[in-house]
């Protein structure tokens, strides 16, 4: 069946906005001279920005980013999985970023899916590891198994199960939405982390991202979880499924039921990481990768 993508408001405020987000991304990118664009892919969320950075002799990993991240923000984590093998980083439509910023009305994830389905063969021709962050993990699931999907890995992922919600997020969360400035990103920030992360450059670009995106962006909802019939598809491709073990949204626990029962495996505890484990811990991702090619 042909998902038909309902059109809804644009990601961004205002032009002005958008030229400053831009800005943000470009500057981002270009601290690692090594990944270079793509040519832009026409699909059916409009145009779509891919990066790629050759690196180590494993097979290639897409990157699917989660809500309000994208290609310019994981460039560091990037960096690491490159020791390893190439990288390819997409910029979803509908998020803030380098690709279309129209937003897809309501929260079908199954358009997404559907959109990497026609995203994938324009941008690759060999086999790849699908990592998908957060949302980018319920994207991933979304879409149809094929023999570019060498195999996924599965980060903080959305689609499996519901996203817990506490009284702790919401007064991380709020403040950071009517009053986005550097101490009120800053406690985001903190709060999507575990408690191994450290203050550093990469903390401190991630609450500045944060601000941007409050003050110029319409911020987008987690998926809801998908349906049990389409984990079965998957049952003959490797996927592993890994989360922080301080994950606000999605602790260990919350996804050991889902993923034994609809994927048929554990999940990999990422002790001392919080939501944002592939930017926390990006070594720690690399290794999970590892054994998904071994």
């Amino acid at each position: 069946m042909t998902v038909v993508p309902l059109r809804a408001a644009r990601v961004y405020r205002s032009e002005n906005a958008e030229r400053s987000v831009h800005a943000w991304c470009h500057k981002a990118l270009s601290q690692w001279p090594e990944l270079g664009p793509l040519p832009p892919v026409e699909t059916r969320l409009g145009s779509t920005q891919a990066f790629r950075a050759e690196g180590g002799a494993g097979t290639p990993v897409l990157v699917l980013s989660g809500t309000n991240f994208n290609a310019a923000t994981t460039v560091p984590a990037a960096r690491a999985l490159s020791a390893d093998r190439p990288v390819l980083l997409v910029d979803v439509p509908g998020q803030p970023g380098l690709s279309c910023s129209q937003r897809v009305g309501g929260t079908r994830i199954e358009t997404y899916g559907a959109w990497l389905d026609e995203l994938l063969p324009r941008i690759t021709d060999g086999p790849v590891l699908v990592l998908g962050h957060s949302r980018g993990a319920a994207i991933a699931l979304a879409s149809t198994p094929s023999p570019l999907v060498a195999g996924m890995l599965l980060l903080n992922p959305a689609g499996l199960t519901a996203a817990g919600v506490s009284s702790e997020s919401m007064r991380a969360t709020l403040p950071w939405m009517i009053h986005p400035n550097e101490q009120t990103s800053g406690r985001l920030v903190e709060f999507l982390s575990g408690p191994s992360a450290e203050e550093c450059a990469e903390r401190r670009a991630e609450a500045e991202w944060l601000t941007m995106v409050a003050r110029y962006c319409r911020t987008g909802t987690t998926p809801n979880p998908l349906h049990g019939e389409q984990f079965r598809a998957w049952a003959d491709t490797p996927v592993a499924v890994a989360t922080g073990s301080h994950d606000p949204f999605f602790s260990p626990a919350r996804l050991h039921g889902p993923a034994r029962r609809f994927l048929n495996t554990g999940v990999h505890t990422i002790e001392g990481a919080g939501h944002l484990s592939l930017y926390e811990q990006p070594e720690r991702v690399c290794e999970l990768l590892r054994g998904l090619d071994a």
